[in-house]
């Protein structure tokens, strides 16, 4: 104001040193502000600072502290000077040329503000941006060296639409670079495929001349790109301060716990969000923090590691203009200290546009369009069409520019553009040429220090316990559901007998099967509700953490340490609560390890599916299709002797149940409650004997006999079908001596007989039979014998039990208590008609399966048995069944953890969707929407008709009607 008149007395110098003093304007700095205003010419000694830069065409001497940027032909020259303590630069010419900034004529000593986006344009010289000041005193504040270079970039969707065409860019350190175009013209693409995200099917991303793409030369990029994409990606459960912490944690592993906490406050602090560090993040249905908030706290998820690179995608979306303003100007900041930041922007406003110091502007179709200084960009497609004022201008007209449609005969717009997306890029071809950034033949500053693999498992589990303890509704369910659904469940189910007893008892509850069933189910539903969103949640997160190249193994481990843990609380609540309501006594441990199994299973599965799957509708469509199968194949609702008989075999159960983990757990569960209880363990062993004896004399040898009575019968018969028949029954009789052949006490006289020549159909006479008969009388005496033995035990025992120990015991009240006679019918199968059937030429023992050791084994890995078989075979040895159920579960459980880790089922479900399915009638409707678009067509070209005729006859009636006036 004082410069205005060029009249600096010495009142008005008093008066302003008073206002320097009062708003603590520093003294160095008054006096260099001084010396700008007064001073006519830069070489003013006290004009000899750092924080002067002359635009001129003669360079200062070698020895002075101005800065200097060369013009060209200028007269006179231009001054600037930086206000540091405010971040501001003024300006002033002293020359006679006419000089325009932004747009505006400069008049010679006047003083100007160049804010962002500035430009300076001189008659004969070259332009002078922003930027171009900025990077002048910002140099040497950053020793990063960087080089972006993207040659011929081309991106094609998996349908062969292409995205984005013939993308070149190069540009350095300390820049702002925007990209704009209409919705659809491929921004977010552009973006993501120069981030790495997306692998482009042509050209290349070089940065420092590394390709970004080539897997082996990105591995000396690592840590060097930040992403920040248009969704928030925060941790909603955790606070502003927690979300920032954890991420530091991740960051540097050679920081104390106290350094990354004055790391992360001083973060906050720059950012404005200290005041609200304490606070959750909230969602978008309750919000804690601020839609402005939100983005500065996503952009110091990034700015805290430093990346040298950063990526946003469309930071203003959603927010109020001022918060946007705020969100670009921090961006700005940013690159002002030597980052390199890309921002994918939707038509923003002229104080935003004009903060960027390159624009790269896109057309619908992925056709580059502009690449260079935003006003420039405004003015460019103002003289491509010829309009006044080219020098002037917003975004918003710009793109009217771009995307002006056709006007027809009546003054109503088309849906044809004036000029199209090619021609748009034809005529940028032949206007811009990319000016290459020399490469950097150097390895990027890389200033990540990832922790290792175990304390990583530990930060991502610390963080993902806080986020879910901080949840109260989502704890309280999981806590409380099982304990509720065990009290349900067992109350309704706490049967009282129809003897009459009128209490409850144990042992004549006939739901003991189903509640086993149901606990089961139970399990699994719950593993799965807890587990099947944790990967869809957590996969905004997860695309931002892949620039930090974190362990994969650690993400996931800590998702099944805390998913473990839940489900180990959980089924344990449940167990306690029915088993204690039914009188399950003294099984609480074996009930809880095979529900906890299956549960951890579950947790592993519902694991696979939220990584496979984008939406958590479709997860939870899926838990039916997974739960009713666990259902029907569980052996609990459908016997497997009673299935299709496509899927089943007699005596062993089906291959397509074994995939099923509810078959595995049932079992387990079933063998263990009657074999093991405190009743039943004293007793199984003799029980057991004296059931093998009463089968192989009761029905094994009546079933031998048959067959060889019905072997002589078709012996004296000459056709064939008693060849065939007698070929059968002399195979089933060599098959099931083999097996009695290992037995120690009669097992040497059947090997000695030779039954390969004994049993040939053409040697079979009397003499067979009675050699057989004889054998056969053998192995009953053998069987009766035990079985008078093990009858004997028996009573010993019990008299033993509750006669002769000096503690007696009540077997009877023992028996009520622990011994369930539904589940004893359901695992001994009382109710089977046929106790034996004949199968591919064996006799397939259907009675007491809970005591018969499976002894068809076919080799070393054969571990196939009957349901509620007592052990299982597997290498040679038997394994009691729990035990050996009970880690076919845990190996299940490992093969799906081998499946997410390497993300198969992803991978085959995204091949899935690749796979175009022909129906046979896509040519019909191709053809049938060809005609509708012609009738369209028709329809529209009548109306038009017909719309001409009747104006023509209403300007006809009025000629007619002003002739007859006149």
């Amino acid at each position: 104001m004082v410069a205005s008149d060029q009249s600096f007395t010495a009142q008005k110098m008093e008066i302003i040193r008073t206002i320097a003093d009062v708003f603590k304007v520093p003294k160095s700095e008054y006096k260099l502000i001084e010396s700008f205003v007064v001073e006519e010419h830069s070489s003013a000694p006290s004009l000899d600072s750092e924080d002067i830069l002359i635009f001129d065409d003669e360079m200062p001497p070698a020895e002075s502290k101005r800065k200097y940027i060369d013009s060209g032909a200028l007269d006179g020259e231009i001054i600037f000077i930086r206000v540091k303590s405010v971040d501001l630069y003024f300006t002033r010419y002293t020359g006679n040329d006419d000089i325009f900034l932004n747009g505006i004529l400069v008049k010679k000593n006047a003083i100007y503000l160049y804010s962002h986006g500035s430009i300076f344009k001189t008659p004969k010289g070259k332009p002078l941006y922003y930027s171009d000041l900025v990077n002048q005193f910002t140099e040497g504040l950053n020793q990063q060296r960087i080089s972006f270079n993207v040659y011929d970039l081309e991106f094609k969707f998996p349908n062969g639409t292409i995205g984005l065409r013939n993308v070149n860019l190069s540009e350095n350190r300390g820049k702002l670079i925007g990209i704009m175009g209409a919705s659809g013209a491929g921004k977010t693409t552009m973006l993501n495929a120069l981030a790495g995200l997306t692998v482009p099917s042509k050209g290349k991303v070089l940065i420092n001349g590394f390709n970004l793409h080539d897997p082996d030369e990105k591995k000396n990029l690592e840590g060097i790109i930040g992403y920040i994409a248009q969704d928030d990606l925060l941790i909603e459960e955790l606070t502003v301060f927690q979300n920032l912490y954890y991420n530091a944690k991740l960051c540097f592993k050679s920081l104390t716990n106290e350094q990354i906490e004055e790391k992360v406050n001083s973060v906050l602090s720059s950012l404005g969000l200290d005041k609200i560090k304490d606070i959750k993040v909230g969602n978008v249905l309750n919000k804690k923090i601020s839609g402005g908030q939100r983005k500065r706290l996503n952009i110091a998820l990034e700015l805290i590691r430093e990346p040298a690179i950063l990526f946003v995608d469309e930071p203003t979306s959603g927010l109020s203009s001022r918060d946007s303003e705020n969100v670009i100007d921090l961006l700005k900041e940013l690159s002002l200290k030597g980052k390199l930041i890309f921002v994918v922007i939707h038509q923003p406003s002229l104080d935003i546009y004009k903060m960027f110091d390159e624009m790269f502007i896109l057309d619908t179709g992925g056709y580059p369009i502009y690449y260079g200084n935003p006003l420039e960009g405004i003015a460019y497609f103002k003289r491509a069409v010829r309009q006044i004022g080219s020098e002037q201008g917003t975004p918003e007209q710009m793109f009217n520019i771009i995307e002006a449609q056709v006007v027809d005969e009546y003054g109503e717009y088309t849906n044809k553009r004036k000029i199209t997306p090619t021609e748009w890029h034809q005529m940028y071809q032949e206007n811009f040429r990319v000016a290459r950034v020399e490469d950097i033949r150097e390895k990027p500053p890389k200033t990540l220090d990832i922790p290792s693999k175990f304390a990583q498992t530990l930060i991502f589990s610390t963080r993902d316990a806080l986020s879910k303890l901080s949840d109260s509704q989502y704890m309280t369910i999981n806590l409380l559901e099982a304990p509720f659904l065990a009290f349900l469940m067992s109350i309704i189910i706490r049967y009282k007998d129809a003897l009459g007893m009128g209490e409850y008892v144990f042992r004549y509850n006939d739901n003991i099967p189903a509640y086993i069933l149901i606990c089961i189910i139970i399990a699994l539903f719950m593993g799965l509700t807890v587990s099947a969103e944790e990967i869809i949640r957590d996969r905004k997160i997860l695309k931002r953490e892949s620039f930090l190249n974190l362990s994969r193994s650690s993400y996931l481990i800590s998702k099944l340490l805390i998913l473990f843990s839940l489900s180990a609380i959980q089924t344990y609540s449940f167990v306690l609560i029915g088993n204690y309501i039914l009188d399950i006594e003294g099984m609480n441990f074996e009930y809880w390890l095979v529900l906890f199994s299956v549960s951890c299973f579950a947790n592993v599965l519902g694991l696979n599916i939220s990584a496979a799957f984008d939406s958590a509708i479709t997860v939870y469509i899926l838990i039916p299709l997974l739960l009713i199968p666990q259902m029907i194949l569980s052996g609990g609702i459908f016997s497997f002797e009673k299935l299709n008989n496509a899927v089943t075999e007699k005596g062993k159960v089906p291959y397509i149940a074994d995939i099923w983990v509810s078959r595995w757990a049932y079992e387990a569960l079933c063998v263990e409650q009657f074999k093991n209880n405190n009743y039943q363990k004293m007793l199984y062993d003799i029980e057991r004997v004296k059931s093998v004896a009463n089968y192989k004399t009761s029905f094994w040898m009546e079933q031998i006999e048959k067959a060889i009575n019905n072997s002589a019968l078709y012996a004296t018969q000459k056709d064939d079908s008693s060849k065939r028949l007698l070929e059968e029954n002399l195979l089933l009789i060599k098959n099931e001596l083999m097996k009695e052949s290992r037995n120690k006490y009669y097992g040497k006289e059947i090997a000695k007989l030779d039954l390969n020549k004994l049993l040939v159909s053409n040697n079979f006479d009397s003499t067979t039979v009675s050699t057989l008969n004889n054998i056969l009388g053998r192995i009953k005496d053998y069987y009766n014998n035990m079985q008078r033995t093990a009858t004997e035990s028996m009573d010993s025992l019990i008299f033993a039990l509750q006669e002769g120990s000096k503690k007696q015991i009540d077997l009877n009240q023992l028996k009520n208590e622990h011994y369930n006679e539904y589940l004893a019918d359901f695992v001994k199968n009382v109710n089977i008609k046929e106790r034996t059937v004949i199968a591919n030429n064996r006799i397939v023992q259907q009675i007491d399966p809970i005591f018969h050791i499976p002894d068809d084994i076919s080799g070393l890995v054969d571990y196939r048995a009957h349901f509620f078989a007592p052990m299982k075979h597997f290498m040679g040895k038997y394994y009691y069944t729990y035990n050996f159920n009970t880690a076919v579960i845990w190996t299940m459980t490992i093969f799906l953890y081998v499946c997410l880790y390497f993300d198969w089922l992803s991978k085959l479900v995204h091949m899935g969707s690749k796979v175009k399915i022909n129906l046979g009638i896509s040519d019909k409707i191709k053809e049938f929407f060809k005609k509708r678009k012609e009738a369209r067509k028709r329809k529209i070209a009548e109306k038009t008709s017909a719309t001409s005729n009747k104006r023509e006859k209403i300007k006809a009636s009025e000629k007619a009607d002003l002739e007859t006036t006149e």
